[in-house]
């Protein structure tokens, strides 16, 4: 069960991201409608998917390198600052500071927009206290890189499917039944959410 937990989050971080219309699939949608092209649509998720594995992929190849030469409860103490100043630059600065790419973009220019988004909203460093719970349970409390590259590549490969399905289910039930006009009156604001979780996970770190 120890281990049950930290994968059944990583799976609901993809769900959520996936989710998120700031992740990808709502500029999907815009391009597919833009170019009047459902074709459009679905190649533009790959790419999406794609930028964002790499931002996350950038995140826990960091924590495996560096993870490994701190103290266990060290690096897990930085980890906690480093996500909360995410959180508290998000909640300051977040709706100002967006990253922005026309509908004339290509697919290189949408993997450059999807890393982008993805690391300025610390994607990537939600998944490091899931990472690092199983990298410890799996070797004994202590942190070793040969144990944390293969963890971190299977963390990387279920949250990476469980984002690219959710992205692909919303985006074909906005482009083919929904549309974005009638997104207007059941829209939430992901970002709000996302910066108190980021904020939780901080201070959860923090405290354990």
């Amino acid at each position: 069960m120890t281990t049950f937990w930290p994968w059944l989050s990583l799976a609901g971080l993809g769900a959520f991201h996936g989710v998120n219309p700031a992740m990808g699939w709502l500029f999907a949608v815009a391009l597919g409608l833009h170019r009047q092209s459902r074709r459009t649509v679905w190649l533009s998720l790959i790419p999406i998917a794609i930028g964002h594995a790499l931002s996350i992929a950038t995140v826990l190849l960091v924590f495996a390198a560096f993870g490994t030469a701190l103290d266990p409860n060290r690096f897990r103490i930085a980890a906690a600052v480093l996500i909360l100043g995410v959180a508290g630059y998000s909640a300051v600065y977040g709706h100002r500071h967006r990253v922005r790419v026309g509908m004339q973009t290509g697919m290189a220019g949408l993997t450059l927009w999807s890393f982008l988004m993805a690391t300025s909203h610390g994607a990537g460093l939600m998944l490091v206290p899931a990472v690092l719970s199983l990298c410890l349970a799996g070797n004994g409390g202590e942190l070793a890189l040969a144990s944390s590259l293969p963890v971190s590549l299977a963390a990387l490969a279920v949250h990476s499917g469980v984002l690219l399905a959710v992205i692909a289910t919303v985006a074909f039930a906005v482009y083919e039944w929904l549309g974005l006009a009638a997104l207007r009156s059941a829209w939430i604001n992901f970002d709000r959410i996302w910066t108190v979780a980021l904020g939780a996970t901080g201070i959860a770190l923090l405290v354990q």
